[in-house]
């Protein structure tokens, strides 16, 4: 059996024995094969590598989004309604105002009081996802732009994170057992006010889990039931 020292002598006796275009044609493919395995490549050869792939896929997960939010922006219902009434409300949603951008934190989108609708690209898991992070984040807009909302104030903030998670369709049924939450007894009410909870506590407000929890029970009846601007629950 040939020893690994006789295998690579006979491949560079290969190797000296093409012409020169051979030789140009296979360092070619050898260079293809290196930047797709990674092998054979220096170590930092293959730090360039990985921030490329990393740069290629940032590039392609927000050109992705972008389109999807362009997309839905003229094809999605709820997303036509509520672009409609923000314009009511004095905000125009666009891609200037909506911009898909990378998001450090475990969210799918955020809303700014300096009239900003954030979609984090590299936390979106697909075009319905989108849909329904920009309903979300759209009803925070319309809620500021309406009610001259304090986002420090922990009833405030309360209130319109109950509104948008019941609105935006991030409560459906299917939203939850994507979550890995089934349950079917007031299932829609629960999912509202845990995740209106997990909102309150990165607000610099909230001292607890607790004090998120007292500020959204006490103000929920009141903000679940206002569907503005909505006639109903979508």
């Amino acid at each position: 059996m040939a020893s690994s020292s006789d295998k690579t002598e006979t491949h560079q006796q290969k190797y000296m024995a093409m012409d020169a275009e051979e030789r140009g044609l296979f360092n070619t493919w050898r260079r293809a094969i290196s930047e797709y395995t990674g092998l054979g490549l220096t170590p930092s050869q293959q730090e360039s590598r990985a921030t490329t792939a990393a740069f290629n896929k940032d590039l392609s997960d927000c050109k992705r989004c972008e389109k999807w939010r362009n997309d839905l922006m003229q094809t999605s219902p709820l997303v036509i309604f509520m672009a409609e009434n923000l314009r009511k409300s004095g905000f125009t949603p666009d891609h200037k105002n909506m911009p898909c951008m990378k998001c450090d934190e475990m969210r799918s989108g955020g809303y700014s009081s300096d009239g900003v609708i954030q979609l984090c690209y590299n936390r979106i898991r697909g075009k319905g996802h989108l849909e329904t992070t920009m309903a979300h984040e759209m009803v925070h807009a319309y809620d500021d732009k309406n009610f001259n909302l304090d986002w420090y104030n922990l009833e405030h903030h309360a209130c319109t994170e109950i509104r948008a998670a019941s609105l935006s369709g991030d409560c459906t049924w299917f939203q939850e057992m994507m979550r890995g939450n089934l349950g079917f007894l007031k299932h829609h009410q629960v999912c509202v006010k845990r995740r209106a909870v997990l909102s309150l506590l990165a607000n610099p407000s909230c001292k607890s889990t607790k004090h998120a929890e007292a500020a959204v029970n006490k103000v929920f009846k009141s903000c679940f039931t206002d569907t503005r601007p909505f006639d109903e629950i979508y």
